[in-house]
């Protein structure tokens, strides 16, 4: 059963930056359309970015031109480089491909003080 690992997040203050990653442990998530989502503290689990097997991205409004989602094959990780960090970035992230509707990782916790 090929599974996501979150890792990267941490303490930063506003303005600063962060590299999520995101690894998979099969072949085939290189192929795969994945996405970031974050959940604010309580709040819903929203989508932030995605990338297609072909390396397309898509942003959503409150992250676009600060956020880059990116992939390495070779390693077969996702990454979400954040910067200009606001503190409403705040939350868990996740990732996994979008099709794994039943499907979340332990993600990672980003804080960002103001």
């Amino acid at each position: 059963q090929v599974q996501v690992v979150e890792s990267g997040g941490g303490l930063v203050q506003s303005g600063g930056s962060l590299r999520l990653s995101c690894a998979a442990s099969g072949s085939i998530f290189s192929m795969m359309t994945v996405a970031w989502y974050r959940q604010a503290p309580g709040k819903q689990r929203d989508l932030v970015a995605t990338i297609t097997g072909s390396s397309n991205a898509n942003y959503s409004d409150s992250v676009k031109g600060r956020f880059t989602i990116s992939r390495s094959v070779a390693k077969n990780t996702v990454y979400l480089q954040m910067s200009s960090l606001k503190p409403e970035d705040t939350g868990v992230y996740y990732c996994k491909p979008p099709s794994w509707v039943n499907y979340w990782g332990k993600g990672t916790l980003v804080t960002v003080s103001s």
